[in-house]
């Protein structure tokens, strides 16, 4: 069995066995901790949030009354991700995961984004913390990051609630970005542009090199390995991407004729609606955790200029299209794929500026 975490039953991890898992606050009673320890805890728990390839392009430094996020070049994919909008938008996710870490913790804290136009790496800084009630969905949404994993595989026949939609489009608004589900037309527009993006990025030596250098990290930390990724290309309706050499994830019979489609944007292209983009994206997919639905999403058709630009037309020149998505149920007779490997947390969480304070 490999369900994701109902709306009231407990965590479940990607073998299918339940799990109890335990908050910082279960572990040690967090008023009886600095608060240096709980933003190197909150940057730390932040580790478990996707990134485009896996490639975790986030760097945290802790400070005494701060926590600061800082996008890592190094990690950026220059031929598929030029603006670092995806760059952007992934540390926007780990933003929100460890927003969401401190209010498990009963921290709040205010949020600059982008605090320094002289700094353009450093994307946010929280400081302002004040303690109050440690936040119990916080502390649900802190289990659902330990079990949230990515299955590229379709999903199975049984429809995706709508109140389960409501609640997800719910999570997009509170984070003050926009997404479209979109209709059966707008799906086979989708499906069209993916398989453009497809053939153009196939066709781009730079970016078949770049993607073969991340789908072989074994042992770094980061990238997909090969029990992430589909055996064999799946029976989709939106065609998925493909990674240039088969995975070992066995893909099985099916199709995602059931699956949900929508689509991410915000009324501007800039890095600050990138940021809040992922943000936004943490909070759905973690909420689509918490109610077992699974989350994709195809950022293949926003790599190539031509079929973004499709994406705008669908959205009817409204907004910006940041990334599409698939949502669905998963397949509960196939266990999930492993959990893609993480960096060391030393190697992305900096605690040079308060080393003693905390631990």
């Amino acid at each position: 069995m490999n369900r994701q975490p109902g709306p009231r039953g407990p965590a479940v991890g990607h073998d299918g066995r339940r799990r109890k898992v335990l908050t910082m606050s279960q572990q040690t009673p967090a008023a009886d901790r600095p608060l240096t320890t709980a933003l190197a805890e909150a940057a730390a728990t932040a580790g478990h949030a996707p990134s485009v390839h896996n490639t975790q392009p986030w760097q945290w430094r802790v400070l005494p009354d701060a926590l600061e996020l800082r996008m890592a070049r190094s990690r950026q994919l220059a031929a598929a991700d030029p603006e670092a909008r995806l760059l952007v938008l992934s540390c926007g996710i780990g933003l929100h995961h460890a927003r969401v870490a401190l209010a498990a913790e009963g921290w709040t804290a205010m949020v600059e984004r982008l605090p320094d136009a002289d700094q353009p790496d450093l994307l946010a800084r929280l400081t302002g913390f004040s303690r109050t009630d440690a936040d119990p969905s916080a502390m649900r949404l802190v289990q659902c990051m330990r079990v949230r994993h990515t299955d590229r595989r379709p999903v199975s026949e049984e429809p995706v609630p709508r109140s389960a939609i409501e609640e997800i489009t719910h999570a997009v608004a509170a984070e003050g970005s926009r997404w479209q589900i979109l209709d059966s037309d707008q799906v086979m527009e989708l499906a069209a542009a993916a398989s453009r993006a497809a053939t153009v990025e196939a066709e781009d030596p730079e970016t078949r090199e770049e993607l073969a250098y991340w789908t072989n990290r074994a042992g770094t930390g980061t990238g997909l390995t090969p029990e992430v990724l589909p055996a064999e290309a799946p029976q989709t309706t939106v065609p998925t991407r493909d990674f240039g050499r088969p995975g070992s994830l066995p893909v099985g019979p099916g199709h995602d004729r059931a699956a949900v489609y929508a689509m991410l944007f915000g009324d501007d292209d800039e890095p600050d609606s990138w940021l809040r983009a992922g943000e936004a994206l943490s909070s759905a997919w973690l909420t689509a955790t918490r109610l077992g639905v699974s989350m994709v999403p195809l950022s293949g058709v926003v790599e190539v200029d031509g079929t973004r630009e499709t994406l705008r037309q669908l959205l009817a020149g409204l907004g910006f299209p940041f990334l599409a998505l698939r949502l669905g149920i998963v397949d509960p007779t196939h266990a999930g794929p492993p959990h893609t490997p993480r960096l060391p947390t030393e190697q992305v969480v900096d605690t040079s500026a308060v080393r003693g304070e905390h631990g």
